[in-house]
Parts: C-alpha cells; structure tokens; sequence
C-alpha cells in the first residue's frame, strides 16, 4: 500500500533538487524552505510551510568521496618523515610499502571507509598504487574483498605509471585484472611514451567497459601537457565511458589562450576534473621553508567553460598528507577557501554530490525521487551554515518523528 507523509519546515538547496515541478515554498538565497512531500518515504514534493520560525533542518543527497588511497592512509604514525614535495611522499611511501600485511591494509583500509561513512558518504573511489608487474599488487586483492564487506559504495582505480602502460601487453594485462564497476587509471607526469600509454589506457578501458581515472600533471610545471593529451585521445576515440582527471594544478598557471584551448577540449570531451586541495597545498610550491605558487586546481574558470568539477579528499594522514580525514564537506570547506570559489554555494555542493557521482559513472541521485535512506539531515539553515560544519544525519531518522 501507498503511504504519504509530511515532514515540517525543511530547507533543501535548488541546485540538489534535480527539478523543481511540485516544490513550492519560500525561497532563500539558494534555496527552497517548506513541508516536504514524501511517497513511500521517497521525496515527491515540498508544499509552503505555516511554521513561522526559520527552518533549521536541511536535506542533501548523500556525500561523494571521488578520489582518495585508501592502501596508503593512516601510515604517518610510523614514519620517520619530515615532509617534502611529490617526489619525497612517493619515496617516503614506498619505503612504507615493507609493512602492508593484508591485516594491515585492510584494517587502514576500513579506518579511512569508517570516517567516510561518518561523513555522509554513500560512495567512495580509492586509487591503488600498482607495481612493477602488470598483475594486481596484494593491496588491490586485499581491497577488491574490503568492497563486498562495507555498506557503502567503493570503486577501486589502478594507479599504474603511463610509461608502464606504453607497452601494450602490460596495459592488457592490467585492465584484465579490473573488475567491472571499476576504473582504469595512469599517473600522468610527463613520461616517456605518454601519448602511447594514454592511447592504450583508453583503448584498454573501451575494450573492457572500464571507467577512466588519470592523475595528472600533478605540478606547477606549465611545460607538463598530459591534460591537454588525454583530452585530444578521448576526442580523437569518442570514448563514451566516463572520465576524471585529477590534479591538474599547471594548468592554472598557463596563459590564457592555453587554458582557454585546453577547457574547451576538456568540455567537449565530457571529461571531469577533481581538484584535490589538500594534498596539493601541502605538496606544491615547497622552495626553502618559503611557501610561494600553490597547488590549485582552477575550478571556477573550468567551471565557466562548461567544464564538470569536483573535489575530493586525496591523502589522508600519509607521506603526501600528514593530517585529515576522509570527509567531502570538509574537501569543499578547503576548497572555497584556497580556490576562491564564491557564493552561492549550492553550485559547488554539486562537486561532491550529484555531479561527483556523474563523475564516477552514476546516475546523478538528486534530491527529487530519493528515498530518505539515500539522503541527509543537518542542523543547518544555510549551505555556509552545513559546509562550516553544522551536525548531519541520515535522512531516515526524519521518519522517528511524528509525520504528518
């Protein structure tokens, strides 16, 4: 049987409601305030409030970590580790590799999942460091196990060098080890062989219907054009698979008519762009104790030029990031701050959201059809209000209280 309830006074963003025939209420700033109409506890519909105070309960999809490692995090602890730039974390990470038991990997793993879920996560992508072999390492096998166990959705990406996938047998042998559901993937930095490794990436991903997942051109060095490359290959292949790119810090620093040229492929190309700030503050522009350019990805100008962006976590508490936790709200927090990503804001909650979960290659889920379990609750009034750090819950405790 059909059941219809309502819940009072509820705040939900406009850019999260995913159309808006049947919601009507009073509208502030960026979002919309009434009694929210459900059907068999699924959001159907919002209908004007009689409560006169101000609502201070709003609801949001459920959160979206895009891009993190979950084989390397939690592992500062144990290291005698001063800081650095990339390559130190690479080199201080790989000495760190001697102690990955799967015990190891797996409660770390579980650690890093747990303080996503407490986050609001409903789906999670881990890269994966890959070895010298084109077979799966242990840690990937530890974590393909790690994903039939945890009560969130978790996509793993191979983390393989593009010059490694320049040879066309490694990248078969690789992308053969991926489930599906998963994504293929290259660290993108200027190798030998690029174009090469970058063709046979795509070429390998569109034989087994494989996500894309690159990190690029992680560097403020404007000479680095792997972005540029992977966008020419997916134009060239119309591949029609899903693609992130994360990183791409040099490409804030290049001349206009550059990034102009380059955004423009990237739009066309239907290619995402993860910024991933706190790993890149804390890594980029190191010279003499002395801070200078910083690791920014140029989100708001990508995001003019029609480009989709998110933003995720990257390292947590390991050689490349010594501090954080695996928590979305707290990526976008960071992420206005250092990128000047400016109100309002319900456009930018979208980065780890609905288009996030675009992103990784699921359907959008906004707020209009969702189910509560899918959905969170804040003690919030305003999306500065819930991105500073305002309590949340799942959606379904809503359904404890009284409904009318």
């Amino acid at each position: 049987m059909t059941t219809h309830h309502m819940i009072e006074n509820i705040t939900v963003p406009l850019d999260l409601l995913g159309g808006d025939d049947g919601y009507v209420g009073a509208i502030k700033g960026d979002c919309l305030r009434g009694d929210l109409l459900l059907r068999d506890n699924c959001v159907v519909g919002m209908q004007p409030s009689q409560a006169i105070e101000p609502s201070r309960r709003m609801l949001f999809p459920g959160l979206i970590e895009a891009h993190c490692h979950l084989d390397k995090c939690h592992t500062i602890d144990r290291m005698d580790f001063r800081g650095g730039d990339l390559g130190d974390a690479i080199r201080a990470q790989h000495a760190d590799k001697a102690l990955w038991s799967d015990e190891d990997i797996r409660r770390r793993a579980l650690l890093g999942i747990d303080e996503a879920i407490a986050a609001g996560c409903v789906a999670i992508r881990s890269h994966v460091d890959w070895g010298d072999e084109a077979l799966p390492p242990r840690s990937f096998e530890v974590l393909l196990e790690v994903v039939q166990d945890v009560p969130v959705h978790l996509q793993l990406a191979t983390l393989t060098g593009v010059d490694q996938m320049a040879d066309p047998a490694f990248a078969r042998k690789a992308a053969n080890a991926i489930p599906e559901g998963h994504a293929l993937g290259a660290f993108v930095l200027g190798q030998a062989g690029l174009r090469d490794g970058i063709a046979n990436t795509f070429r390998e991903a569109d034989r087994r219907g494989l996500a894309l997942d690159f990190h690029v051109d992680e560097t403020l060095d404007t000479a680095m054009n792997g972005l540029e490359v992977i966008a020419d290959v997916a134009l060239e292949t119309g591949f029609d698979g899903s693609i992130l790119c994360g990183h791409a810090v040099s490409l804030g620093l290049r001349a206009q008519t550059d990034f102009d040229r380059i955004a423009s492929k990237l739009a066309n190309a239907g290619i995402a762009i993860v910024a991933l700030p706190q790993t890149n503050l804390y890594l980029q522009g190191r010279a003499a104790h002395l801070p200078q350019g910083r690791g920014l990805t140029p989100l708001d100008a990508l995001a003019r030029a029609g480009v989709k962006v998110v933003l995720g976590t990257d390292n947590v508490r390991d050689a490349f990031c010594p501090v954080g936790r695996h928590d979305p709200l707290r990526a976008l927090e960071l992420g206005i701050l250092s990128a000047h990503l400016d109100p309002p804001l319900g456009r930018w909650m979208r980065s780890i959201t609905t288009d996030a979960r675009t992103a990784l290659g699921l359907g959008p889920a906004p707020i209009n059809g969702a189910h509560l379990n899918t959905l969170r609750i804040a003690d919030a009034s305003d999306l500065s209000d819930l991105i500073s750090g305002a309590a949340h819950r799942p959606a379904s405790e809503l359904l404890k209280e009284p409904l009318s």
